[in-house]
């Protein structure tokens, strides 16, 4: 079994991110999140934030037609598509047909934050997995539906999808007990990386990222003020942010699950530990970015 590498600077320098050293926002990256419903709404402004946040050039949000216009106002960078929505105030899986464009012209996509988890979400998220040919893709969150219903889902992509799942929703994807992933994260992390084909960031105290290959990455410093609600959205557009800049997918995770530590642990210094935001996370991203760049 291969060996785990420590996440640090040093490593993250070895894997540089592509240079921003374009005239052009669609050179810098296109990117399509979508995601929320009419009862987490802030889950698509944490990812849009700090997807932007990252340097992606290009943002395109496809929210529940009810929650579009204050989304677009939250948003002013982005262009919002109002789409169909359930009873449930979800995203009706019809919308898979009018994001079909919006597919084709995206270099990553992020499906899932905030989302519900139904039969209208598996078959969303299914559809846009099987059009997103030509894009990077990170499922979350309410996109795990799809891949719980069809595990080989994610590898009708040309690139490794990257999933960022948490404790309990690794115990939901793989059928098991949480108390089973809580005491070996990585080895469910491996499981999941082979069964789905997939980029698996493990959340948690420490964070695993395993690739297809069985590569595997350990961060261990980030802080206790992260497990707060809206920080795995954060995460998400962190990563998707990346792609859309032309990282790869294991280098996009990586980064991110530094960036995303880091700035857990700046924010704790200025706040005295625990009780930030996870809308605090977005305006740390572009400083660590540059500093580990540098």
């Amino acid at each position: 079994m291969a060996a785990v590498t420590p996440v640090t600077e040093h490593l993250l320098r070895s894997r540089r991110l592509p240079d921003p050293d374009c005239d052009s926002k669609d050179d810098r990256g296109r990117l399509l999140i979508v995601a929320g419903c009419t009862a987490l709404p802030g889950a698509v402004l944490l990812a849009a934030h700090t997807a932007m946040r990252a340097g992606a050039g290009k943002l395109k949000l496809a929210v529940c037609k009810d929650i579009a216009i204050p989304i677009g106002i939250a948003v002013p960078e982005a262009m919002v598509i109002g789409l169909p929505q359930t009873s449930a105030g979800g995203i009706d899986h019809s919308a898979a047909d009018v994001l079909t464009s919006q597919i084709e012209g995206s270099d990553a996509v992020l499906l899932g934050p905030g989302m519900v988890e139904d039969d209208d979400t598996e078959r969303l998220v299914a559809a846009l997995v099987r059009k997103a040919r030509d894009c990077k893709l990170v499922l979350d969150a309410g996109a795990f539906a799809a891949l719980r219903v069809e595990p080989d889902l994610a590898r009708t992509a040309p690139n490794a999808a990257v999933i960022t799942p948490h404790a309990g929703e690794m115990a939901k994807l793989l059928d098991v007990e949480r108390a089973e992933i809580e005491a070996n994260p990585l080895s469910a992390a491996r499981t999941a990386a082979e069964q789905f084909g997939t980029v698996t960031v493990m959340k948690g105290g420490q964070t695993f990222v395993v690739a297809p290959d069985g590569q595997a990455w350990c961060y261990e410093a980030g802080h206790v003020g992260l497990a707060t609600s809206g920080s795995g959205d954060t995460l998400a557009g962190l990563i998707v942010g990346l792609l859309a800049r032309g990282a790869d997918p294991a280098t996009a995770a990586l980064w991110s699950v530094y960036v995303h530590g880091e700035a857990g642990r700046r924010l704790a210094r200025r706040y005295g530990g625990i009780g930030f935001l996870a809308r605090e996370i977005p305006a740390e991203v572009p400083c660590i970015l540059a500093e580990v760049l540098t």
